[in-house]
């Protein structure tokens, strides 16, 4: 896979061109009234909800730039033809966590996907990496700077079941 090539889950990639469809429609529509209603406030020189518009239209355009970007070079997982009992792109695993004798759930995604407070950790991260291929019952062992982390999977699903 070439460089610039990030891997989404289908649900990321539907993410990213949701967000781009809401900018390119409803948001920009948003932003050309504000600026409009702006305009009316007389001098432009010293005009703050002008400014403060056109501000908000740069930064609406920049992303629009980036989100068409990283929908040119996503590769989206295609989960059929994956093995449901194994860890990859798109898995929700359930694993215990021997050390701290707790049960712990993470959704495997890409690295453009992240979010911890989903649980939503990449396949390029250190317990990502070390959970790519494995299955329930597995023992897993994880290097983290602070040494070692040691769990067991319980369960491997998909996260979007068809």
């Amino acid at each position: 896979m070439p460089e610039n090539k990030q891997m989404y889950t289908p649900q990321g990639y539907k993410e990213l061109v949701d967000e781009l469809d809401y900018l390119r429609g409803k948001r920009r529509d948003e932003i050309r009234e504000q600026i409009a209603i702006a305009r009316g406030f007389g001098d432009l020189s010293e005009n703050a909800e002008y400014d403060e518009a056109r501000n908000e239209q740069a930064k609406v355009e920049a992303r629009i730039k980036e989100l068409e970007t990283l929908i040119e070079n996503a590769v989206v997982v295609d989960e059929t033809t994956q093995d449901a009992s194994l860890v990859s792109l798109g898995s929700v695993v359930k694993l215990h966590d021997d050390d701290e004798d707790e049960d712990l759930v993470y959704y495997i995604v890409g690295s453009n996907e992240v979010s911890p407070a989903e649980h939503k950790i990449s396949d390029m991260s250190p317990i990502g990496r070390a959970l790519m291929g494995k299955r329930a019952g597995d023992k897993v062992t994880v290097e983290i700077p602070m040494g070692e982390i040691h769990f067991t999977v319980i369960d491997v699903a998909r996260a979007n079941k068809k």
